[in-house]
């Protein structure tokens, strides 16, 4: 897992459309180091090794080392692009993070015990409204994602945000409703079918 949350990275210092695409064609993608109270910085980094990262979702909510030159950074991923079309990342920014400044970061939830679950065992089906959320916290409290218990669950349960269980010293920004639903659990409409309503079709012939 460490070399997944290491980015290997080379200065970069022409800007512009024509010298983003140059260095595309070469297998680079461009991108932006900011924040921490430095300068924003120019890089480039590899586009199979960078594609190969993005395939885990532990490297869209950890501490990253950038390693630039000769030293390392400590950063996050903050923002990508991707070409609308093909399988390509065009652009990539990461934010420094300092020990001391707090984080706004989008973390996955994860959901636990749920095909064992109560209400699932009924033949109740499963709706995850949130699938992930912005936390705030200092970079060493940052959690990898957020659990969801969903053992105890039956039928009709949900569980809200206000309702999530959060590591010490990691909160929920504001970004959603505290009464938003994470996720459900319903009951399945009955289902009806042709053969019932031929026969309903049928029975007022019959009384006609």
């Amino acid at each position: 897992m460490s070399d997944l949350l290491e980015v290997l990275a080379q200065p970069r210092s022409d800007t512009g459309k024509g010298a983003s695409r140059r260095l595309r064609r070469t297998g680079l993608v461009p991108g932006i180091v900011y924040g921490g109270n430095a300068e924003p910085t120019m890089i480039s980094v590899r586009h199979n090794e960078l594609d190969r990262q993005l395939d885990h979702e532990a490297f869209y909510s950890s501490l990253l080392d950038l390693k630039l030159g000769n030293g390392t950074t400590k950063v996050v991923l903050k923002d990508l692009q991707r070409h609308p079309a093909k399988p390509f990342v065009l652009h990539v920014d990461f934010l420094r993070v300092s020990s001391d400044e707090k984080l706004r970061l989008t973390i996955p939830i994860h959901f636990h015990n749920e095909q064992t679950c109560p209400g699932v065992k009924m033949g109740g089906k499963v709706s995850h409204n949130v699938t992930e959320i912005e936390v705030s916290c200092l970079p060493a409290d940052l959690p990898e994602y957020l659990s969801v218990d969903m053992g105890e669950m039956g039928l009709g349960d949900i569980v809200h945000v206000s309702e999530l269980q959060l590591p010490p010293n990691v909160e929920l920004t504001h970004s959603l409703d505290p009464e938003t639903p994470v996720v459900m659990i319903y009951a399945p409409q009955a289902e009806s079918t042709g053969d019932e309503g031929a026969e309903d079709a049928a029975g007022g012939e019959e009384t006609s």
